[in-house]
């Protein structure tokens, strides 16, 4: 096997991981192709031509991998293109950004809470609300940890 052909294999089978965890077929492959790209940016075209797709089928996998927060458009001199490029902190933005889902799925248990009585169905509402409440209270702190990791700093 030779190095390109691994690297499409290992691009390939993240997809498939991403897909089995819940995301659209052809916004995981983008996400993979731009992981495992050398270039600073890739087109609609550059992208359809590694995945072997026309590059209209491209373009709402692109919309909705910037939308994550994954991706940006950047300006690159002398193109008349789109170009795109995975943002330096792809997965630190993901994961603020899936922070207000769970803030809704909080506020949203905790009118459950509040509209049933004691019993089953409030045990496990609070349950719920108390697992959110702690992920909430807990992120930004992971993120900061992650960081201070990644720039080499000592635990405080």
């Amino acid at each position: 096997m030779t190095g390109e052909t691994e690297r499409r294999e290992a691009a390939e089978q993240l997809a498939l991981t991403l897909v089995g965890a819940g995301m659209q077929r052809m916004g995981a492959r983008a996400i993979a192709a731009f992981l495992f790209s050398e270039e600073e940016s890739l087109t609609a075209g550059d992208l359809a031509q590694e995945l072997g797709v026309s590059a209209g089928s491209v373009s709402g996998a692109i919309k909705m991998v910037a939308q994550m927060g994954l991706i940006e458009r950047i300006y690159v001199a002398g193109s008349r293109r789109e170009h795109f490029r995975m943002r330096d902190n792809a997965w630190t933005t993901l994961y603020s950004r899936q922070h207000s889902v769970v803030t809704d799925v909080l506020d949203a248990v905790e009118k459950g809470v509040g509209a049933v009585g004691p019993g089953r169905a409030h045990d496990r509402l609070e349950y719920m609300r108390d697992f959110y409440t702690f992920l909430i209270n807990e992120a930004p702190m992971l993120v900061e940890r992650f960081e201070q990791q990644r720039r080499g700093e000592p635990r405080s």
